[in-house]
């Protein structure tokens, strides 16, 4: 795979179900995190704090996008992904579902919390 260099190239590997789910998540990121810069980190998007630190990142598959946060913000809501499969700090966002915005929401918002008062890096 050749280095991607920009979200907007990202995107442009991407079509159908895929890409208007990416560019929601992108969408969605820049709204509930409008201070993180954006930027591409291993091939995929990520948001990073002032600080430098990565705060979240998303990717697409072939059924579903993933969006990456610390395993410690996955944790906190874990009661609450019910029957969504997640990995050590990701949670799968199938294309064919709606978009769980309210909650992508807060666990953006718990992540810049949980850097800038405790200090937590990245993975």
């Amino acid at each position: 795979m050749a280095n991607i260099s920009s979200v907007d190239e990202f995107l442009s590997g991407f079509d159908g179900p895929a890409r208007a789910r990416l560019q929601e998540l992108r969408d969605l990121s820049r709204r509930a995190a409008p201070k993180a810069a954006e930027d591409v980190r291993w091939n995929q998007p990520a948001y990073l704090h002032a600080s430098g630190t990565i705060l979240f990142m998303f990717s697409g598959h072939r059924a579903h996008a993933n969006m990456a946060f610390t395993p410690s913000t996955l944790e906190e809501f874990r009661p609450e992904m019910g029957t969504r499969k997640v990995g050590k700090g990701t949670v799968q966002v199938p294309y064919a579902e709606p978009l769980p915005t309210e909650l992508l929401t807060r666990m953006i918002q718990h992540r810049i919390a949980e850097h800038e008062r405790d200090g937590i890096g990245w993975m």
